[in-house]
């Protein structure tokens, strides 16, 4: 952890505050922005998940920069960034997210562009997995106990982006961020347990105060019969500009992608080549 620079490698916060001065702009201003919505409020609302406020408050989170959302290079060296925080999270805190912020794109990017680089960027992991998809996660999306799982855990990637206007909860400024949470972290806060059926009250009642509009319609449970997982990684606020079925086919097929690039630093194969320009929101330069 915490190698040289800020961009593809795992870092902690001190160490992220560290090195924000010699960060590229994009960053620091994603940074600077999470960092207030979490630790902030929107006309007296605080942000609606008090555990992202604790983590952030005590120095818990993990973060990583990704230079692009479609660069070969960029992705593998998330890829190694995700697996480094699944073998360490558990060292940290008892809940330890990874927030991934991504360099914005050149121009404007509309919602379908956004939902697009969310799910190339899973897609992407999916494919340069080293690990097989968990037995007990079923491969169908549109099951209730489907969720996207890499490095043989099941994980939960919660999406905001630029395009929310009132949905501040879900709003960054900047351009798309993830935060990746393990399933073992919510051991105790499933909906059929009475601890997590307060959690969740609390949260969609505050989510309702901080975005002045109701809990979004595909907020549900893992798990629960009419729930879907994928629905909740991004929310859809225009219906004609979102997914009507989940992107992401995956399969139990393993290994999916040749074996050199499943190796720890395969993106240094890549390190000269060209960025990838099939999505609008491929990272841009730095300004």
């Amino acid at each position: 952890m915490n190698e040289p620079g800020t961009e593809g490698v795992l870092l902690d916060q001190e160490t992220l505050h560290d090195r924000l001065d010699d960060a590229p702009g994009w960053l620091r201003e994603h940074y600077r922005t999470f960092r207030e919505s979490m630790l902030g409020d929107r006309d007296g609302s605080p942000f609606p998940c008090y555990f992202g406020i604790e983590v952030e408050r005590e120095g818990d989170l993990l973060y990583a920069a990704c230079e692009s959302t479609t660069d070969p290079a960029a992705l593998l060296r998330l890829r190694d960034v995700l697996l480094e925080y699944l073998e360490t999270y558990a060292d940290h805190a008892d809940r330890t997210p990874l927030a991934v912020f991504f360099n914005p794109p050149e121009g404007e990017a509309t919602e379908a562009d956004y939902h697009e680089a969310l799910w190339h960027v899973l897609e992407f992991l999916h494919v340069h997995d080293p690990e097989p998809w968990p037995d007990d996660i079923p491969t169908e999306p549109d099951d209730a106990r489907w969720e996207f799982s890499f490095g043989g855990e099941p994980l939960f990637p919660t999406s905001r982006a630029p395009f929310y206007t009132d949905r501040k909860s879900r709003y960054s400024p900047v351009g798309l961020e993830i935060t990746f949470q393990p399933r073992a972290v919510f051991d105790g806060l499933t909906a059929d347990t009475e601890a997590g059926e307060h959690a969740r009250e609390v949260i969609r009642e505050r989510m309702g105060e901080y975005d002045g509009v109701c809990p979004h319609a595909d907020l549900g449970d893992w798990g629960v019969e009419g729930d879907r997982e994928w629905k909740q990684y991004l929310f859809r606020e225009d219906d004609a500009e979102s997914p009507d079925e989940c992107p992401l086919d995956p399969t139990r097929e393993h290994p999916k992608a040749p074996t050199e690039l499943l190796e720890p630093g395969a993106w240094r194969r890549f390190a000269d080549g060209a960025r990838g320009t099939t999505s609008p929101v491929a990272g841009g330069d730095d300004d």
